[in-house]
């Protein structure tokens, strides 16, 4: 099936309306949640299912063999409840007041990656239950990005090769585009294209990677 960006953006909006904007919050701060998810939207990228293993906001993870695609303890968040994804950004809804997701976020080396910092900030707004508390945590770009929030080749690429060129030393085979697609482009993807990357990007990106496999350094092909 063709990989349709927009729709996929409607889709991944309307889940999390579904679930953010739920009928457990007050008829009258409805309205301003729903402005707020929008205009997260808007500054942050549309909703997705997970990210590629380079992305900022899940690369902070030391244990190569196991990449990882979503927030979670593994890239150093703590405290993380009832979340939806962005493409630079993510809500968290903690029951408590979510300090841990806070100072989990503070703890992060402030050069852990050159590219971008790490923030996060509660949000003045009720999102998924009214006795939730709301973490937005963010990625902010040290380069300038596209106003549609597409992520470059000049910055996917290097992320991509300073996450997986360091593998060589303990890989004992190569993988495929096809079988690493998901990790290099997130979730929702097409065949060549994403909604964090480009089809040219995208291409970039699938010619190096073979290029990587080509000269052997991750073993022999499973092929």
């Amino acid at each position: 099936m063709t990989f349709r960006a927009d729709e996929a953006a409607r889709r991944g909006l309307e889940s999390a309306r579904n679930f953010l904007i739920s009928k457990n919050i007050e008829l009258g701060e409805r309205e301003r949640s729903e402005k707020k998810l929008l205009d997260i939207v808007d500054k942050h990228g549309p909703v997705v299912d997970s990210y590629p293993s380079w992305h900022p906001l899940v690369n902070n993870n030391q244990e190569d063999k196991c990449p990882v695609v979503t927030p979670s303890e593994r890239c150093g968040y703590k405290g993380l409840d009832h979340t939806i994804y962005f493409v630079n950004a993510f809500i968290t809804c903690p029951y408590d007041d979510g300090q841990e997701v806070l100072d989990s976020v503070n703890e992060f080396p402030r050069d852990y990656n050159s590219i971008a910092w790490i923030t996060a900030k509660r949000l003045d707004v009720q999102l998924y239950i009214s006795d939730a508390t709301p973490i937005l945590v963010y990625c902010d770009w040290r380069k300038s990005i596209p106003s549609n929030n597409m992520i470059p080749a000049s910055i996917a690429t290097p992320l991509m090769l300073q996450k997986e060129v360091p593998c060589w030393e303990w890989s004992e085979r190569g993988e495929t585009w096809e079988t690493m697609r998901s990790y290099f482009l997130g979730r929702p993807h097409g065949s060549r294209s994403s909604l964090f990357v480009n089809q040219q990007t995208a291409l970039f990106m699938k010619k190096i990677w073979n290029l990587l496999n080509d000269t052997g350094m991750f073993g022999p092909m499973p092929y």
